[in-house]
């Protein structure tokens, strides 16, 4: 699923960046085991549950169940979390307020960098970082820094939500978990 047009060239560089992960993990098969996949998503302090989800069994003649209805909570907070193959690597709430830029992103690369070392020994020089084309993430400071800390980044190919473990995965995963239930999000950060 591609949710914009593209042009010639940018199907080409979509092709191209896809064809070089498939030959990564051809040459590799332990490829992905090394690969930190990051993203963002706002988590509701409530949600509630689809009429599917709800549904019960009754028989004919039993009373139909009253459920008063929910509605979407007004508080939310914005999740970061980073996984790989073995679970989640690291993840925080964003404080209220804070606005996701370059300078917040390159803090929490650089506490997602210590956490690595410290759950995952194994890959600590050899982990490579995998995140969308979000401004932020895509800024000349954290290219730099990434450099610098000598972490090589998975290329994203533009417009390529199929690609994209945490959109598909993980967030909807967890949201679906999170339905019907009220919680308090400064709580559910201490448990995620």
């Amino acid at each position: 699923m591609v949710p914009k047009n593209l042009m010639t060239e940018q199907k080409a560089i979509w092709r191209d960046m896809c064809h070089d992960l498939l030959d990564c993990l051809e040459r590799e098969p332990e490829f992905f085991t090394c690969v930190i996949t990051g993203g963002e998503s706002w988590i509701l302090e409530y949600n509630p549950k689809t009429e599917r989800l709800s549904r019960e069994w009754h028989t004919a003649n039993s009373p139909r169940p009253k459920k008063a209805r929910m509605s979407k909570s007004k508080i939310k907070s914005m999740l970061i979390c980073f996984f790989d193959s073995q679970g989640i690597v690291h993840k925080e709430f964003v404080t209220p307020g804070q606005t996701v830029n370059q300078t917040f992103y390159r803090e929490v690369l650089e506490r997602l960098r210590k956490r690595v070392a410290r759950v995952r020994p194994g890959i600590e020089r050899a982990w490579m970082l995998h995140h969308d084309n979000a401004p932020c993430h895509t800024a000349v400071s954290i290219n730099e820094f990434l450099a610098e800390k000598n972490i090589p980044v998975v290329p994203q190919p533009p417009y390529s939500l199929d690609l994209s473990p945490c959109d598909f995965f993980l967030f909807p995963w967890l949201k679906n978990h999170l339905k019907g239930r009220h919680f308090v999000l400064w709580i559910i950060s201490r448990r995620v």
